[in-house]
């Protein structure tokens, strides 16, 4: 009996913790994007958590640790969006859906600040941007290059290198709406206007690479 109560006090124990956590994540995430990473300070931070300065500091270091783990949740979110990549599926279709879910989680409401901030300090602390970039970007580009790799040797398009076309569908498909929503010159851009630059996108990206008629 005695054994069965340790082990739901560490399980409640644990529970807190990782709540404590978020709640932390939460607070620095919304002061990052207000003042900065260079005006955000830990007293501001733990304000805006609802924390003590203490608290703070038995979960992270200093700011930098913090703004790493905010990252961290950042790629952890982004590569919990499933693209369906299957090499069963037909080029267009998936063209399109494809599309449709990456601009939508990229200029999803509140999404934008994680970029501003490792944008901003990529420099700075380009360990953190590399590893966005690896986690988040290159992993996407490398499976919807692997995709497009398999329907080359079927036959269905003309693709010299399934690298550089897989990024240039995706920078098609931010065509109007990334660049505008991440230097906040206008919202999200609705899911019928992302339908369009999509179907756009779809077309010139077959019209380029479509494997013609022998």
């Amino acid at each position: 009996m005695v054994a069965a109560n340790r082990t739901t006090t560490v399980h409640v124990l644990g529970d807190e913790d990782s709540a404590k956590r978020r709640q932390i994540l939460a607070g620095a995430s919304k002061v990052f994007m207000d003042l900065g990473f260079d005006g955000a300070s830990m007293g501001e931070i733990a304000r805006a958590a609802g924390v003590s300065k203490g608290t703070l500091y038995v979960y992270f270091a200093d700011k930098s640790r913090l703004f790493e783990a905010i990252v961290e949740q950042e790629m952890l979110d982004q590569q919990k969006v499933a693209f369906n990549f299957a090499p069963e599926r037909d080029v267009p279709t998936t063209l399109r859906e494809f599309g449709q879910a990456y601009i939508e989680l990229l200029c999803r409401p509140g999404g934008g600040s994680a970029i501003r901030t490792v944008m901003a300090i990529a420099e700075r602390m380009p360990e953190v941007g590399r590893r966005y970039y690896e986690q988040v970007l290159e992993k996407t580009i490398n499976r919807f290059a692997a995709y497009l790799e398999a329907h080359v040797q079927a036959g269905e398009i003309a693709i010299p290198d399934c690298q550089l076309a897989a990024s240039q569908f995706m920078q098609m498909c931010q065509a109007s709406l990334f660049l505008r929503f991440i230097f906040q010159a206008a919202p999200p851009p609705s899911s019928e206007r992302i339908a369009e630059v999509v179907k756009s996108a779809t077309r010139m990206f077959l019209a380029a690479y479509q494997a013609k008629a022998v």
